[in-house]
C-alpha cells in the first residue's frame, strides 16, 4: 500500500504528490515511454495524444508484471515544448484521469531540447511498487 508524503503547512501539489512510501514488494521500473503505437509508429504529432498514448504504453508494460497505475510510485517526464504541455494541460488531465485515475504519484517533469526518437514529444518513464 502506497501512502502520500505531504509534510505540514505546504500548499497542496497539483497533479502529483511531493513524495510516496511504499511497503515492501516487488519494484517495478518501466524505460521511458513514448507517444507511439506498438509499431513504433506515431500517429499523430498532437503531444496531448503523445502523452495519452505514453500512458497507455507504461500501463501495458507495468501489466506485463502483474502490476497497476496504482502502483506507481514515481514517474518521470522529458517533454519538447514547453508552451505546447501548457497549451494541452487539460487534455492531458482528461487522459491521465482516464488512464490511470485520480492516483497522483511523485512526478519530476523535465523540459528537453529533443528526444532520441525522431517525432517523439514526450517521454514518460515509471517506477512501481506491487505488494
Amino acid at each position: 500500500m502506497n501512502a502520500i508524503l505531504h509534510p505540514a503547512g505546504w500548499a497542496p501539489p497539483v497533479g502529483y504528490s511531493n513524495g510516496i512510501v511504499s511497503a515492501p514488494g516487488r519494484i517495478v521500473f518501466v524505460a521511458g515511454q513514448i507517444g507511439w503505437n506498438a509499431q513504433q509508429r506515431f500517429e499523430t504529432s498532437d503531444l496531448g495524444v503523445q502523452f495519452e498514448k505514453a500512458l497507455e504504453n507504461i500501463v501495458a508494460v507495468l501489466a506485463e508484471a502483474g502490476a497497476k497505475p496504482e502502483h506507481i510510485c514515481r514517474m518521470t517526464a522529458y517533454c519538447t515544448d514547453k508552451a505546447e504541455y501548457l497549451g494541452v494541460r487539460a487534455a492531458i488531465g482528461r487522459a491521465w484521469r482516464r488512464i490511470i485515475g485520480k492516483h497522483f504519484p511523485a512526478m519530476t517533469m523535465v523540459f528537453v531540447t529533443a528526444l532520441l526518437d525522431e517525432g517523439a514529444k514526450i517521454e514518460l518513464e515509471a517506477t512501481a511498487v506491487v505488494p
